[in-house]
């Protein structure tokens, strides 16, 4: 059964710095396209950065390029996604999501990220 949990959103200082992580159970973080969405109050989810089962080009979104990088640690099972110079604007739950080559999605439950000074 694939499983992921994020974990360390925060109520940070704008221009933080701040580390999620997602452990994946169920698969091998080889073996499907991994990402990670947002979704502020009354806004829709957004796709922020993915990484192919090849990871040789990670996709970042323009409303967070160059603030963001994601990385993985296969024999820890788990996905990070580091944000830099954080701002208000970035408030949101995110979400760590995990596609299948056949195009099924899962996702976790999503960590509440604060900017606020």
């Amino acid at each position: 059964q694939v499983q992921l949990v994020e974990s360390g959103g925060a109520s940070v200082l704008p221009g933080s710095w701040l580390r999620l992580s997602c452990v994946a159970s169920g698969f091998s973080l080889d073996e499907y396209e991994l990402g990670w969405f947002r979704q502020a109050p009354g806004k829709e989810r957004e796709g922020i950065s993915c990484m192919a089962v090849d990871d040789d080009m990670p996709f970042y979104s323009e409303s967070m390029k160059g603030r963001l990088t994601i990385s993985k640690d296969t024999s820890k099972k788990t996905v990070y996604l580091d944000m830099y110079n954080l701002k208000p604007a970035d408030t949101a739950v995110y979400f760590c999501n995990a596609r299948t080559p056949w195009n099924d999605q899962y996702w976790g439950q999503g960590t509440q990220v604060t900017v606020s000074s």
